[in-house]
């Protein structure tokens, strides 16, 4: 009798079992942050709902710094700069005596940001430009594959949030089509986004230099000029989703006022429109900073959040885990 009721009931439990793997979402603790995200999804993705959208035009949108992965103590494409001037310095004796070069090779980050963005574009111009589309995806990929984090040691793109390729997966499993609109550099993202994230080049949406078409040694390529084409930040952001998606998102997430816009817009559509900031209240598992920041500051976008309702994650409170298992932060696309 003991035999035959084990039989009966393993079967549920089985399907218990299941049903927890299958839950979505989870390294998100239990709460109204997790509870908004899928109410939303079910909302627009049910036949049956008043609100259902058609896979076609279930566009998610992704600010990177600061919201798919770390963004303090500076940027990390920061990083790479700094590195990529280090690296070619000795081609250039003349960095030694001329700012923001000569604080990089003196290790003086605060030196060399001084100059604020006006620096950091002219860092990353010079550094960024002078070779092929293809030669500099081989230079990103190699400083990827081997550069790490000043604190916690790990690989750059190890540090991306455990939680956020969930909501990843768990969107494009519910025929979404999800796309990363940052004001990092388009070509510093697209070599590695597709493996970290799943999401593939074409879906890649960042600030970019001029380029143009050559013949070099008999072969067609893609120069890269020292010359600023398009800043992906603020009021770029909605103007950039409309050049090279054409549909209005429907759900757009971000952490700084940098994604203000893009949230403003995105939920100025009509029907059902989900918005989504990333508060880094965690100072134990991350960093802790909003109104003061230099870095991803969220000053104006807290504050309308508030007026508008829309969702505001707490990494304390709503995420179990920060970070990726070692070596666990790679994507299958689609």
């Amino acid at each position: 009798m003991r035999r035959a009721a084990v039989q009966v009931i393993a079967p549920f439990f089985a399907l218990a079992a299941a049903a927890h793997a299958a839950e979505p979402l989870p390294s998100w603790n239990e709460g109204a942050a997790k509870r908004s995200i899928i109410a939303f999804v079910e909302q627009v993705t049910k036949v049956s709902s008043p609100d259902f959208v058609p896979p076609a035009e279930r566009i998610a949108t992704f600010d990177n710094d600061g919201c798919l992965w770390a963004e303090q103590p500076m940027y990390f494409q920061a990083f790479f700069i700094f590195d990529r001037i280090r690296e070619l310095a000795p081609a250039h004796a003349e960095w030694s005596g001329k700012e923001p070069f000569a604080s990089v090779l003196r290790g003086d980050v605060k030196g060399a940001l001084a100059g604020g963005e006006h620096a950091l574009l002219e860092m990353a111009m010079t550094t960024h430009a002078g070779n092929t589309t293809e030669e500099f995806e081989k230079i990103v990929k190699d400083w990827v594959a081997t550069a790490r984090h000043p604190v916690t040691k790990r690989p750059y793109t190890e540090m991306v949030y455990q939680p956020m390729l969930e909501l990843l997966d768990y969107l494009r499993a519910n025929g979404f089509k999800t796309f990363i609109v940052s004001g990092g550099g388009i070509e510093f993202m697209r070599p590695w986004a597709e493996r970290v994230y799943g999401i593939p080049p074409e879906q890649v949406i960042g600030s970019s230099i001029k380029t143009k078409f050559e013949i070099r040694d008999g072969k067609p390529v893609i120069a890269r000029l020292p010359e600023l084409n398009f800043i992906d930040d603020k009021a770029g952001k909605p103007a950039a989703i409309q050049h090279h998606i054409g549909r209005r998102p429907i759900a757009a997430f971000g952490n700084s006022d940098g994604d203000l816009q893009m949230l403003q817009w995105t939920t100025a559509g009509s029907g059902a429109r989900f918005a989504l900031y990333v508060h880094h209240d965690d100072a134990v598992r991350e960093w802790s900073y909003d109104r003061e920041s230099h870095i991803g500051r969220l000053d104006k976008g807290l504050d309308e959040a508030k007026a508008r309702g829309w969702t505001v994650v707490s990494m304390k409170a709503d995420w179990g885990t920060i970070y990726p298992a070692e070596g666990g932060a790679s994507r299958k696309a689609n």
